[in-house]
């Protein structure tokens, strides 16, 4: 297992909860844990390189923003082509995630999934419409699930204590 070092676990712990919202977060952060904003995102990048940390990425409040229709799209996609497909999905604009996930037959084909966010379930219909004629014939299924709540998401979390 990956020890990790002190002054990283105080890195974890300080932005757990996200980053600071100013103008400098990394210089922020690096006068809360007693370092240099050079130093803060060099130990970024290496828990990225090390797969500690994922990624570093903004989380907008899609309700917040008024986009209050949310659904994951599943499609069913030629395992051979799944991959190639979803990055295709992933990159459009309006996607804010997609992954394959497995099949679970005969109740469910769908292997890609994408989801998109709208202000009403039509907007979300229109892009689902974009995203099945970027598939064309290589989607034999698909259908759409509608977020029916809030899902509180978050990301690692260490203990004070560091545990």
């Amino acid at each position: 297992m990956n020890k990790l070092k002190e002054l990283d676990r105080k890195l974890i712990q300080a932005t757990q909860a996200g980053l600071p919202i100013v103008k400098a977060p990394y210089a922020s952060v690096a006068v809360e844990i007693g370092t240099t904003e050079a130093d803060v995102i060099d130990r970024f990048g290496r828990l990225v390189e090390r797969g500690i940390v994922r990624r570093i990425a903004a989380a907008p409040n899609h309700y917040a923003l008024g986009m209050t229709a949310n659904g994951m799209t599943v499609w069913d996609i030629d395992d051979g082509l799944a991959s190639q497909k979803g990055r295709e999905v992933g990159a459009l604009d309006f996607v804010s995630h997609c992954y394959l996930r497995p099949r679970v037959l005969p109740e469910w084909p769908f292997n890609l999934f994408a989801m998109v966010h709208g202000r009403n379930r039509g907007e979300v219909e229109s892009k689902r419409s974009e995203i099945a004629q970027l598939l064309g014939e290589t989607c034999r299924k698909s259908d759409v699930l509608y977020s029916t709540r809030i899902l509180k998401k978050t990301g690692l979390r260490l203990s004070q204590n560091g545990d």
